[in-house]
């Protein structure tokens, strides 16, 4: 998890020991002689703030570097972020179901498992169950709870990131302003007797964008990935960090208002969300009007997957629908990359959205645009979770916090 830009507000001689980590970990400057050159600091001073960094065991030597004096000598010796100290816990949340997992702190993806959860079931009981689920995690990795630094989540609705509460979530009733750090940390220690860690909550689609960016397209300063499954929502990522707008707002493109739904009552209370006609709960409640047996985005999913006729219209006309409010994002973005993620992206979801966008967004806006579908797929909130996390514990500010905590 690097490649973000370095944060060095500090001036030369005065960077800290959490701003040469994250040198290191950005890949910017990973030896001894190329810290000193970047930061200005001293041998010396390089070397004891390397030595803090060594005794927490965030850092390790890694292989001789090349030989850069014409005269010979012996190869620099690189560092490397340690990647194996410590194990990050992410889950993510859809309105029926759910994926949990334990990370390395590089992303890599150790154990998994998904199942049945339903966010109607209220806050208590869903995160209740996902620290059973930690616990078993933990136990088939044969990594003790004194491992796990930081646990994340990815909800269905819109987050305020100060507080980690969701705020008027439409699809998450019971859950508007509940304490669900405090919750979740209660119910981590009841199933692996953990220490409390750090627990971040962010909203799915959020950290969907933010996983796809970082490992697929990490060069790509304006991103945007919208999740079309029982609601609809997006996520934008520009120039390497999520855009969540003033209150955590960004992106929630399924409540535009179009006039095609002007008489379907959504979800929110209002008359005419996109929502309301275009996601996979729209499609499931016109598949079942028909008499095929749909509830949810994933049902509409099964059937798209077994080339269900009547699924697959729908599903094409759901992707036009969504394809006319993209072409306004898209104006107003200018993204390299418009994704789309969840139960309904596939062919028939996909080639609606671009019949759409092509014909009702200035070439200008789509000359340098690629439409392509989620590379992670399920996993794509996950490893965003874990990215969340990992950002989040070893900024540099935050590493001087936790080496003095330690005592190093």
């Amino acid at each position: 998890m690097t490649g973000r830009p370095v944060r060095t507000g500090r001036g030369a001689g005065q960077a800290s020991a959490g701003e040469l980590l994250e040198l290191v970990r950005s890949r910017r400057a990973v030896t001894r002689g190329a810290l000193q050159q970047v930061t200005g600091l001293s041998r010396a001073t390089v070397g004891q703030r390397l030595d803090r960094l060594f005794r927490a065991g965030w850092l390790r030597e890694g292989a001789g570097g090349p030989v850069d004096s014409p005269l010979g000598g012996r190869p620099s010796i690189t560092l490397e972020f340690d990647d194996e100290h410590a194990v990050v816990l992410a889950a993510d949340l859809d309105t029926r179901h759910a994926r949990a997992a334990v990370l390395s702190l590089s992303g890599e993806i150790l154990t998994e498992q998904s199942g049945t959860l339903v966010v109607e079931d209220g806050p208590d009981a869903v995160l209740g169950e996902l620290g059973r689920w930690f616990g078993e995690l933990l136990e088939k990795t044969g990594r003790g709870a004194e491992s796990v630094c930081g646990v994340g989540l990815a909800v269905p609705g819109p987050v305020d990131s100060e507080t980690g509460r969701v705020v008027q979530p439409p699809m998450m009733p019971g859950w508007d302003g509940y304490d669900i750090r405090s919750r979740l940390t209660r119910a981590l220690t009841e199933h692996t007797d953990a220490a409390a860690v750090p627990v971040l909550v962010d909203n799915d689609a959020n950290l969907m964008a933010y996983g796809e960016q970082r490992t697929g397209y990490p060069d790509c300063s304006a991103f945007v990935l919208v999740k079309v499954s029982t609601g609809i929502g997006a996520g934008v990522v520009v120039d390497g960090a999520v855009f969540r707008g003033v209150d955590g707002g960004a992106g929630d493109i399924g409540h535009i208002r179009v006039p095609e739904g002007a008489q379907t009552l959504c979800r929110c209370g209002s008359y005419g969300c996109l929502a309301a006609i275009a996601s996979g709960g729209a499609v499931a409640r016109r598949l079942a009007e028909a008499g095929v047996p749909a509830a949810s985005g994933s049902d509409v999913r099964d059937l798209l997957a077994s080339g269900h006729p009547d699924a697959v219209g729908l599903a094409r006309e759901a992707g036009r629908r969504v394809g006319d409010v993209l072409a306004t994002v898209v104006t107003l973005l200018n993204p390299g990359v418009l994704m789309i993620a969840g139960d309904l992206a596939g062919t028939p979801f996909l080639t609606g959205v671009r019949e759409l966008l092509y014909q009702r967004a200035l070439p200008r806006s789509t000359a340098h645009l690629d439409v392509v579908t989620a590379r992670l797929g399920e996993r794509s909130g996950l490893v965003g979770a874990g990215a969340m996390v990992v950002e989040h514990l070893y900024a540099p500010e935050r590493v001087e916090e936790r080496l003095r905590a330690l005592g190093v």
